[in-house]
């Protein structure tokens, strides 16, 4: 079984920055891709941002690219979400997810391939 932990939200004023981070525990040692996804109040969960296992690979909802960079750090088995000009429509809970496993340029934007999430972590952008 694999846990993720998501952590680094909070709140920000419009412009500001955050970090998020995702650690994984558990059955870890496989190649997988990792994605971000967001719900903000009342409205369905979105895809945010995804990374294949080799870190080569990413892509990004077009309200984000150009603000938000994902990367990944296997041997910490961690994946982070850095968050640049930060919007109050940026506002909702995060959440992680990883995917089972997969190639090394595997990499996924639907939340079906995803099999483990995390609990999400909390994200205001103040205007």
């Amino acid at each position: 079984q694999v846990q993720l932990v998501e952590s680094g939200g909070g709140l920000v004023q419009a412009g500001g920055s955050l970090r998020l981070s995702c650690a994984a525990s558990g059955e870890i040692y496989s190649s997988n891709a990792m994605g971000w996804f967001r719900q903000a109040p009342g409205k369905e969960r979105e895809f945010v941002a995804a990374i294949s296992y080799s870190g080569a690979i990413t892509d990004y909802r077009d309200s984000v690219e150009g603000r938000f960079t994902i990367s990944r750090d296997n041997a910490k088995a961690t994946v982070y979400l850095q968050m640049n000009s930060l919007k109050p429509e940026d506002t909702a809970v995060y959440y992680c997810a990883r995917t089972a496993q997969s190639t090394w340029s595997y990499i996924a934007q639907s939340e079906a391939p995803y099999l483990y999430w995390g609990q999400g972590t909390q994200v205001t952008v103040s205007s």
